[in-house]
């Protein structure tokens, strides 16, 4: 996969498929299996899931997860079986079927599939006489979205999906959200010794080990960059376990430089905003074209706002006369430029549209000098972590330099403490960073949503070809390919 691939969704293919009348329950088993193609029904009901009625002897069926037989089986005998988890996924497989479109012998779906995998379903379905046929997009319509189908890019999604569905049309930012989540995660929890750890617990969901931890493994990439950047900044704070002295100080220290570290935050969170800004320019010019890339507070108008009060803020600190005016213009420019947004979307006449516009434009001044202060919480968050430690391990000297069972109670209350410190802390900065992310960066990457890729599946049952149709009704549940 090209790097460039990674920057955007998955692109997607409208395609038909088509199948004799004859071949369509093959054709349908196949694709059903794969879990490739999202079939549109013009706003029809979807085919269910779930059986209804009652089994025999008045016991009610379960809900089960559907299972489609590889070949046709017949209903009525897999109902005396109790097996209604293939009479679900026959039910799924007909209701398909009954919205095809029909004509001379044939049977046609519309629908959507990753471009990458035309050729190879293509090749399949050939062999049991159906075909896949590449569409023209439709002018009012929006392909779904796939982030990305398999690899490391795909465990980095999770971070972009809890928020919300990335429009077909936008950047895919989750390279970008992971390594900004995970530097603003190690900011706050700068500790080299438990960096490591986290780094050693990431190892052990990459490897599934114990059996119990295998369902939080696609979080492996998550702690492995937090890992490593609470080590990094453990060691510019000189912080190993709290101020034990075992790693040097290559930048700061938190507690005896506050102001400095508060600072360094504000700057590394205007940083982050004008790359946010950045990415929401290029996702208004891709939704919309250049008046939305121009106008939208997300876009240049908000952009010149952001970059020309910054402007005017250092001429203002260093006192340049030149940066405070140039900035200054910069800011009035941008604000003209999204209080013509703001009165076209409030109606664009009359007193209540001007009012609501100059509220809105206020607003979006206010907001911006919120945003960039809000980013001193992975400082003050820092400085919290740097305090229990130190708290820990001033408690820890003065027990032990008592010598015999104080020393032992020491490493006692060195040891409890660092697992409380670890354990807030770590919970504490893993939200502050998540907040950050959604609340201050991606409110201004993102204004809309776009609709997620649901590909149809319903796992095959397999069966070989010499045994009888009834036999599916007494087939194991180990024979079932899932995915």
């Amino acid at each position: 996969m090209r790097w460039s691939d990674t920057a955007e969704p998955v692109r997607m293919q409208r395609i038909a498929l088509v199948a004799p009348n004859t071949a369509l329950r093959d054709v349908l088993v196949q694709v059903a299996d794969a879990a490739v193609m999202q079939i549109d029904h013009d706003g029809r009901t979807r085919p269910s899931a779930r059986t209804s009625g009652r089994a025999p002897h008045g016991r009610v069926p379960q809900p089960a997860p559907p299972l489609i037989s590889a070949v046709a089986a017949d209903p009525a005998e897999l109902e005396r079986a109790g097996r209604y988890d293939l009479l679900a996924g026959e039910a799924e497989l007909q209701g398909q079927a009954a919205a095809a479109v029909r004509r001379s012998g044939a049977a046609a779906l519309v629908g959507w599939m990753p471009a990458s995998r035309l050729p190879e379903i293509s090749a399949a379905l050939a062999k049991s006489g159906g075909a896949v046929v590449p569409l023209a997009r439709p002018a009012w319509s929006s392909p779904p979205t796939l982030l990305a189908e398999h690899g490391l890019h795909h465990e980095l999604t999770p971070l972009v999906q809890t928020y919300g569905t990335v429009p077909y049309a936008d950047v895919d930012p989750s390279w970008l959200a992971w390594l900004s989540y995970v530097v603003m995660f190690g900011m706050m929890f700068g500790d080299a010794g438990e960096g490591v750890l986290l780094m050693g617990a990431a190892l052990a969901l990459w490897l599934r080990w114990p059996r119990w931890l295998r369902r939080f493994s696609p979080a492996w990439p998550f702690v492995a960059g937090a890992g490593l950047a609470a080590t990094v900044f453990g060691l510019m704070y000189g912080e190993c376990f709290g101020p034990t002295g075992l790693v040097p100080r290559l930048w700061l220290s938190p507690l005896a430089q506050p102001v400095t570290l508060l600072l360094a935050a504000a700057g590394f969170g205007a940083i982050l905003l004008a790359g946010a800004y950045a990415l929401g320019i290029v996702n208004r010019w891709r939704e919309g074209g250049w008046r939305s890339a121009l106008y939208a507070p997300s876009g240049i108008a908000g952009s010149c706002v952001f970059l020309g009060a910054a402007a005017a803020a250092a001429g203002w600190h260093f006192h340049q006369g030149g940066w405070l005016a140039a900035g200054g213009l910069v800011v009035i420019a941008g604000l003209s430029l999204a209080f013509a947004d703001f009165l076209a979307e409030a109606g664009g006449r009359g007193g209540t549209a001007f009012t609501q516009a100059v509220i809105e434009s206020f607003d979006l001044v206010v907001r911006l000098g919120s945003n960039v202060v809000s980013f001193t919480r992975l400082a003050a968050f820092g400085l919290t972590h740097a305090a229990l430690g130190l708290l820990v391990w001033e408690g820890t000297r003065a027990l032990w330099h008592r010598g015999g069972l104080f020393a032992v109670v020491g490493i006692v209350v060195f040891a409890a403490g660092t697992v409380l410190a670890f354990s807030l802390e770590a919970l504490i900065a893993a939200i502050q960073a998540l907040r950050l992310e959604y609340y201050e960066l991606f409110s201004r990457v993102f204004t809309e949503q776009g609709e997620p890729f649901r590909p149809w599946h319903v796992p095959v049952a397999r069966t070989a070809p010499e045994r009888r149709v009834g036999e599916l009704a007494r087939l194991p549940d180990t024979e079932v390919t899932r995915p």
